[in-house]
């Protein structure tokens, strides 16, 4: 059995996975913003699944200090983590700036699993897996707007964040091909019954456990045992292109190095 830290834990996509990864018999390090509802889910598994080890960690990922402080107490916690689905997404919240003056959208989708990720690498083995949630919609990143701060709307901030997302994946992918772990990002299905599908499109959306099924799959199964950073779109069940801009090596390197540089001047 494994040991998966899924992040984004207590609703949607991420609970049905924490669902369906426990009937499987891993054992599970989940995350969550709201206390309450993390505990509610603890509870949850902990009563469906008893003989699953579940430790959940609160922890507000659009502000740094909360983004150390959650990497921290996993380190302490676990010597060894074999997968990460770094599921936690936001499109629109009342408060679109972070209080280090971030584009909230970029910050939770982007830059704090950027760092969560590196940061856990060292526990991960050669075969572990990082599975990072993407999406369809997808738009060249803007490398100022990316640590100055919100200027654009809902819809192209979450795009150009989801793409940052991918195209970090696959530079991580390069970056460590040799030694692992694997790296992979994902769009679980557009238009998903997610309370952030509803809140952002007004429509009631398709059936989570499919988004949840994909990620299970991408993160334990044979069919995505050899990816190197590839996109895996699941609207139409296959590896696929990302978005040009994403496919050129030189952004992605930029788009590297400026998070890199967004992330020394907030947590030196």
């Amino acid at each position: 059995m494994k040991t998966i830290l899924v992040t984004g834990a207590t609703d949607g996509i991420g609970l049905e996975t924490v669902k369906l990864l426990a009937h499987e018999g891993h054992n599970l390090i989940i995350h969550g913003r709201s206390a309450d509802k993390l505990k509610h889910v603890e509870q949850m598994l902990g009563a469906d699944y008893p003989a699953v080890q579940v430790t959940g960690f609160v922890a507000d990922l659009s502000d740094f200090k909360a983004v150390d402080n959650f990497v921290n107490r996993v380190v302490e916690a676990f010597s060894a983590i074999d997968v990460i689905i770094n599921n936690a997404g936001v499109f629109h919240s009342p408060a679109i700036v972070t209080n280090a003056g971030l584009d909230v959208r970029f910050m939770v989708n982007t830059i704090a699993p950027f760092i969560i990720t590196k940061r856990l690498l060292p526990l991960m083995p050669s075969d572990g897996r990082v599975v990072n949630v993407s999406s369809a919609a997808q738009a060249p990143v803007n490398f100022d707007l990316l640590s100055q701060g919100p200027s654009m709307s809902d819809g192209m901030a979450y795009a150009q964040s989801k793409l940052a997302i991918t195209m970090w994946t696959r530079f991580f992918a390069e970056k460590y091909e040799a030694t692992g772990p694997l790296f992979v990002s994902v769009n679980p299905k557009s238009l998903l019954g997610s309370k952030m599908v509803k809140e952002a499109y007004g429509v009631a959306g398709g059936d989570l456990a499919i988004g949840a099924k994909i990620f299970v799959e991408a993160a334990l199964s044979d069919r995505f045992a050899n990816v190197k950073g590839e996109y895996f779109d699941n609207d139409n069940n296959q590896f696929a292109p990302a978005h040009p801009f994403g496919e050129n090596s030189s952004n992605r390197k930029q788009l590297v190095n400026v998070i890199e540089s967004i992330v020394a001047s907030h947590t030196s």
